[in-house]
């Protein structure tokens, strides 16, 4: 069974930045399709990036230019570089990562079967 831990989340300006971290306590992310998604209170989740194990990766229109997706090779972990925040991106962050996502669907949430338990991201006006 993984554990998916999330972190990096805090409270930051508008126009600031943040790093998000996905890692699995025992295993290496390396060779899994791997997301984040955010939900704000009372929305649905969004699909906000992805990385195949391919290292392709997707990003949602709003975050394009901004947000950024990476391995991080010698952690064995993803990353989501959060750059230009604002209160708009305020959400729970969530990381899913799977081995079998399948071309095309990688933001696609009932393509992953483990979840980690989201961190918290902030963005003051």
């Amino acid at each position: 069974q993984f554990k998916i831990v999330e972190s990096g989340g805090g409270l930051v300006q508008t126009g600031g930045s943040l790093r998000l971290s996905c890692a699995e306590s025992r295993f290496s992310l390396e060779h899994y399709g791997v997301a984040w998604f955010r939900q704000i209170p009372g929305k649905e989740r969004e699909g906000v990036s992805c990385i195949g194990a391919r290292d392709n990766t997707t990003y949602v229109d709003s975050v394009k230019g901004r947000f950024t997706i990476s391995r991080d090779s010698a952690k064995k972990t993803v990353s989501l570089q959060l750059n230009s925040l604002t209160p708009e991106d305020t959400a729970l962050y969530y990381c899913a990562v799977d081995a079998l996502v399948r071309p095309g669907l990688c933001m696609t949430e009932s393509e992953y079967k483990w979840w980690g338990q989201g961190t918290q991201v902030a963005v003051a006006p």
